[in-house]
């Protein structure tokens, strides 16, 4: 193998997908493995993640789906502790569950501002908490959070405060860590997804008024593939960007060029 393809290969490693059952995490998911790692994925509603699990052992990779609830410090705990058990160490976490809702600012409610962050940004810091202790006791590991261009812009027509609050703040937390464990050897990096071509996006692509905006606001004109995000994902997990941590790399078919 060239010396330079090398740097991207991830046999040997262990990841962990947080969301992972479908969408762009299951993208992520099957790429990992297919660049070589063993692969735990942690859903709380699991049912989606199993043809996603099998599809991976029948590449040859070892893979375990763990219900998990990223809101709950206890549940990330037990997880942690469950894929270390199993595999050993963990070289890899991909923090990529998170939800959206499109409510006008005034009229959102305490409880839907509360549980986007607390999925959005909460769950993600447990998740780099529970696992970074033991990436930092091993001295090493890299850390990827998937947040979004809306963390950077104010994408529109649709409302969304809390989301874009809460992806923001993934951006500055993925700074933070990535200052504090560099000396430690632990890289944490962030994806910054633009519109991709998810369940979630199909949605909103129903709306005329919403379809017609998002493709004028973005300079390729077409929403992106779960595969490009998960690609960009593979390299910032790879020792192709070992130089890299505390990078927002975004993939947004240009839509923060404007």
């Amino acid at each position: 193998m060239n010396e330079s393809f090398q740097l991207f290969d991830l046999a040997g490693r262990v990841a962990i997908v947080t969301g992972g059952g479908r969408g762009i995490g299951r993208e992520i998911a099957l790429t990992l493995a297919r660049a070589g790692a063993d692969i735990a994925i942690a859903e709380l509603d699991i049912g989606p993640a199993s043809d996603c699990i099998q599809e991976i052992r029948d590449m040859g990779r070892e893979a375990m789906l763990i219900e998990t609830d990223v809101r709950q410090p206890s549940s990330v705990e037990a997880m942690t502790q469950q894929v270390a058990a199993r595999f050993g160490k963990v070289d890899i976490l991909i923090n990529n569950a998170g939800i959206a809702k499109n409510t006008p600012a005034e009229e959102t409610p305490d409880e839907e501002w509360l549980g986007i962050i607390d999925i959005n940004l909460n769950g993600l810091f447990w998740c780099c908490r529970a696992v970074g202790r033991r990436m930092l006791e091993n001295g090493s590991g890299v850390i990827v959070n998937i947040a979004s261009m809306s963390g950077s812009v104010v994408n529109k027509p649709q409302p969304q405060a809390a989301y874009n609050a809460s992806k923001a703040a993934v951006v500055m937390l993925t700074k933070s860590l990535a200052a504090e464990w560099a000396g430690r050897g632990v890289r944490v990096n962030c994806v910054s997804p633009g519109y991709i071509g998810t369940e979630m996006t199909k949605m909103g692509m129903n709306n005329e008024e919403w379809k017609r905006t998002w493709l004028e606001m973005t300079p390729l004109g077409r929403v992106g593939e779960p595969a490009e995000i998960a690609h960009a994902v593979w390299f910032l997990a790879s020792d192709a960007a070992a130089y890299a941590t505390g990078t927002n790399l975004t993939v947004d078919g240009g839509y923060t060029c404007w």
